[in-house]
């Protein structure tokens, strides 16, 4: 029942009801193309606002658990990666969800063989993940992984954008790559860099507060971009086609990526090319999504991620030591072998005496080196010393409704 309370029931309900209001207002105003005096647009518009504002009401003053903590908004660390993960994520779900599209419009290709031209960026995801694990691993560093790896998206969508039909099919298949690559490497990097910058209690927080940027960027890059690939899309083919029966005609090409392949040569000449600009405006959409995410996230430092994870809460209460270990009821508490960076065993002094009284003639024989070991390094900042974590608990869990 305790967790069931720590639910944050109004902040998710308004934060839902916001994000339904602005797609049913996108999509009246420029999928179906009603006026602005149409109810269908100005309502759903107008309750975005009003639910918007009383989800930011209900995250400052009342949900008890909220799940956009308040006191990160006032931090620079999680503010720059929200927005980054927001601007990654749109442009990342703006280019999936339209880029097969440009494929069975523009060269009229199959839905299927469309769709495969997916399958580099999935890969380039899985190795860009790999790569930057890889590296943070090894380095213990991820500024450089971000400065040189998060201009790959941008540089990808720019290409995206000069596709045209008689484009090689390097071009055509691999121009993707560089975007699932780039964008795996800057959201792992951002995720570490968030919770290195933390404190070990607000590291569920904080994780929590940076997918929330994470799940409306990739709402908002599917709803955008279908409301600037209709508009555009409405506005270019107006311009081509004319004429008695054009309204009923246009609708269909709209609202029917197939039919462009079942039209007259000069319908479909003209569709492609409404289609290829179209697409176009939305793969430079994305490019600029990115950069402005690029551009957020150079102001976050590095750190080394060899330090061990900082376990002051937020109140600055002073870590345990080993000298402490001990509580005044005798029990001991455990060790974290992994936030020690070099340790040294002490010989069994009381087995050295036995041995000494039984061999008197080994008096010589130098006593044994102590064994050294050495900690590993730590992508993420908390290790759990029994392989639990307490995520309920006030040392990882936290409280997202705490003071600075």
């Amino acid at each position: 029942m305790e967790v069931l309370k720590r639910i944050d029931y109004g902040g998710s309900f308004t934060l839902l009801c916001a994000v339904l209001s602005i797609l049913v207002f996108l999509s009246t105003r420029y999928s179906e193309e009603y006026p602005w005096s149409s109810p269908a647009v100005y309502v759903p518009f107008a309750l975005s606002i009003v639910f918007f504002v009383a989800f930011v009401l209900v995250e400052l003053y009342v949900a008890p658990e909220p799940v956009m903590a308040p006191f990160l908004l006032r931090k620079k660390i999680p503010v720059l990666v929200g927005i980054s993960n927001f601007f990654v994520a749109m442009c990342n779900f703006a280019v999936m969800y339209n880029f097969p599209t440009w494929f069975q419009t523009v060269l009229l290709t199959s839905a299927s063989e469309a769709g495969a031209h997916l399958i580099p960026n999935g890969v380039s995801i899985s190795l860009g993940s790999l790569f930057a694990g890889w590296m943070m691993h090894r380095t213990g560093k991820y500024k450089v992984l971000n400065v040189v790896f998060g201009l790959c998206p941008f540089v990808a969508t720019i290409l995206l954008s000069l596709m045209r039909e008689d484009s090689p099919s390097v071009q055509l298949w691999l121009s993707i790559l560089p975007m699932g690559f780039g964008n795996a490497v800057v959201l792992q990097t951002m995720l570490i860099a968030l919770l290195a910058h933390l404190p070990q209690s607000a590291m569920a927080v904080g994780t929590g507060f940076g997918q929330l940027f994470r799940g409306l960027g990739q709402v908002g890059g599917v709803a955008v971009s279908a409301a600037l690939f209709q508009s555009k899309l409405n506005e270019e083919l107006r311009k081509r086609i004319q004429g008695e029966g054009s309204e009923e005609i246009i609708n269909r090409i709209r609202h029917s990526a197939t039919l462009v392949s079942k039209l007259s040569p000069e319908l479909q000449r003209k569709a492609r090319d409404s289609y290829a600009i179209s697409l176009q405006a939305v793969f430079i959409m994305a490019a600029t999504a990115t950069f402005i995410a690029y551009c957020a996230r150079l102001p976050i430092p590095d750190k080394s991620l060899d330090s061990s994870p900082r376990r002051l809460s937020l109140s600055h209460a002073p870590p345990p030591t080993a000298s402490t270990s001990a509580t005044s009821s005798g029990t001991s508490t455990p060790i974290n072998p992994l936030e020690v960076t070099e340790e040294t065993e002490e010989p069994d002094t009381s087995a050295l005496a036995i041995h000494e009284n039984n061999d008197e003639h080994d008096d010589n024989v130098p006593p044994p080196r102590p064994s050294i070991r050495r900690g590993r390094r730590r992508l993420s900042t908390y290790e759990s010393s029994d392989g639990i974590m307490d995520l309920e608990g006030d040392d990882i869990g936290g409280s997202a409704r705490r003071k600075v």
